[in-house]
């Protein structure tokens, strides 16, 4: 068994780009432990991460449209999935470690909050601080707990940080060149899905597209791949992501289309309307009954139902909740129940 991770370890550095990071050279874990005999560490990252709680939560919480009647709206799973391939594409392209780039891929969403980019943004707002990026990384390091091997799944340092150093807007980069791949490709992915999303619910009409948009691609495909090539075409040998001015630039302009046109859209606003005064309802049960919380895991031991650690344990209770889960915990709190009716015959 060991023979086949030495020989994993021999073909990356052969073959991958002399700025690709070795599994062999990794900076290692928060706490020891035994290596595993077939796998490196960022596969064993991988597997940790899909075979968590939170990832399989990941289907029932939607990207951008709430709730959404068709079968072929993207959840937040799809999205992981997606640039989880993206990414690989790229590493295989430019000699850098796919086993990386597919455990930040797949790791970098598990804090994300029911209701998509409108949840996000509610919570940060009754409960600030509040972004999914931070959440994630305390969901792999404190909240996913493994069986019989404690809290938190005990990653690589260097899957950790592309999950932490994922958003474009992070002034502070990834530490490896995989995780800032990753972070460009989770915006070809979401910008291009949610477009193709926004296309296929009625909300955009492709004749109705500016031109710049129409000339990135037809097509969704197109449009990603237009998207890769500029990422590739950004990538030097020996700096790594030096170039990437063309492909910020396009995605910023497709942000700000995305924003305008979509995100700010009058059906969505009603919807956050709706979440803002459902996370409200929720925050204030939740603050008067903390003890259920509390009492939970192990993990709010010490936690004082009064401090401001309470408000922590609100937001790991609500960000895990899947959209379908948080309507029914509001359904049940805060409606009627109807009760049978007791017939005479």
């Amino acid at each position: 068994m060991l023979v086949y991770r030495t020989t994993q370890e021999k073909r990356e550095k052969e073959y991958l780009s002399k700025l690709a990071t070795l599994s062999s050279k990794t900076l290692g874990r928060q706490f020891s432990e035994p290596e595993c005999e077939y796998r490196n560490p960022f596969q064993r990252d991988r597997d940790r991460i899909i075979h968590s709680k939170a990832f399989r939560r990941l289907k029932h919480k939607t990207q951008v449209f709430i709730s959404p009647e068709g079968d072929h709206f993207r959840t937040r799973l799809t999205h992981v999935l997606e640039v989880s391939q993206i990414s690989r594409t790229c590493a295989r392209i430019l000699g850098l470690n796919e086993d990386l780039v597919e455990a930040i891929s797949l790791g970098h969403d598990l804090g994300h909050t029911p209701f998509g980019h409108i949840g996000e943004d509610v919570l940060n707002r009754l409960l600030p601080p509040f972004n999914h990026e931070e959440q994630s990384l305390r969901v792999v390091d404190i909240l996913e707990k493994r069986e019989g091997k404690g809290f938190g799944l005990n990653l690589t340092q260097e899957t950790r940080d592309g999950i932490l150093r994922h958003s474009i807007n992070d002034k502070i980069k990834p530490i490896t060149q995989e995780g800032l791949l990753v972070r460009y490709c989770d915006k070809i992915s979401y910008i291009c899905h949610d477009l193709d999303d926004a296309i296929r619910a009625g909300l955009l009409k492709y004749n109705d597209l500016p031109s710049f948009v129409k000339e990135i691609g037809k097509t969704h495909s197109e449009r990603v791949d237009t998207l890769i090539r500029l990422v590739i075409g950004g990538f030097d040998e020996e700096e790594g992501f030096k170039n990437d001015a063309k492909f910020i630039d396009v995605v910023k302009n497709l942000r700000d289309f995305m924003m305008q046109s979509v995100y700010s859209a009058e059906i969505l606003r009603r919807e956050e309307e709706k979440v803002t005064r459902m996370f409200n309802f929720i925050i204030e049960y939740l603050k008067s009954n903390i003890d259920k919380i509390l009492n939970l895991s192990e993990i709010y031991i010490g936690y004082d139902s009064d401090s401001e650690k309470s408000n922590i344990a609100i937001k790991d209770y609500i960000s895990g909740m899947t959209d379908s889960y948080i309507v029914l915990f509001f359904e049940k709190n805060f409606l009627p129940s109807s009760w049978p009716l007791k017939l005479d015959f």
